[in-house]
């Protein structure tokens, strides 16, 4: 006898605007792993590098609030049922970048971004669509998607100062978390996206970048 749940459609809607509810309400969300910065020391940052650093964890927080929205979307109308737990179980772990960014943000006496909730709605319509078109497509926009990921935070990486390592210390694993995640889905048959695609990405990630670093 199996051991899973079937939910209705109309379940699978509740279940979503649940997740959309605790992505976009302040401290709503739960990590499952503590927060890389909590072992590394304090350091003392001028309010020029303080408020930089705080938009920047801004941006990647809100590009957690769009991995949600991303897999929640994809969850919805993926066609296999493994593939459809495979995006809510991704959704899961990204839950602890989401945590871990908004921590960050509110000790560096700033705020999340006032646009999550438009990101967090066109994310879910699109992953939303990648999953209706078939679930290949879906799961190489996931890759397509960390890759993008992955580039910011390198760029970011190299912005922080060393002496914040706190900061550091969430970014990188981040990092190594996401790079895993593309490399599943591509190893679960995701599509690789040719470069006009990727390209195209690339100017949707820098619009949500440069709206989000101070907004």
């Amino acid at each position: 006898m199996s051991s899973q749940r079937h939910y209705s459609p109309i379940d699978r809607l509740l279940l979503q605007a649940d997740a959309a509810l605790r992505t976009l309400i302040p401290k709503s969300s739960h990590a499952s792993r503590p927060s890389p910065a909590v072992v590394e020391p304090k350091s003392t940052l001028d309010e020029q590098q303080t408020r930089h650093i705080a938009g920047l964890m801004r941006i990647n927080h809100t590009g957690e609030v769009c991995a949600q929205g991303l897999y929640q979307g994809q969850a919805l109308t993926a066609k296999l049922p493994h593939i459809r737990e495979q995006m809510e179980h991704a959704a899961e772990e990204e839950i602890d970048h989401l945590v871990w960014c908004e921590q960050r943000i509110h000790e560096l006496d700033s705020h999340t971004s006032l646009l999550n909730p438009l990101f967090y709605g066109l994310s879910f319509a699109i992953g939303a669509g990648a999953g209706a078109i078939s679930d290949k497509v879906s799961l190489g926009f996931v890759a397509a998607t960390e890759d993008q990921v992955c580039k910011h935070l390198d760029d970011h990486l190299q912005q922080i100062p060393a002496s914040d390592r706190k900061s550091r210390a969430i970014l990188e694993q981040m990092r190594t978390d996401e790079e895993e995640h593309a490399q599943i889905a591509l190893e679960a048959g995701g599509y690789r996206f040719p470069r006009p695609v990727k390209f195209g990405m690339s100017l949707m990630a820098k619009v949500m970048t440069a709206s989000t670093y101070r907004i």
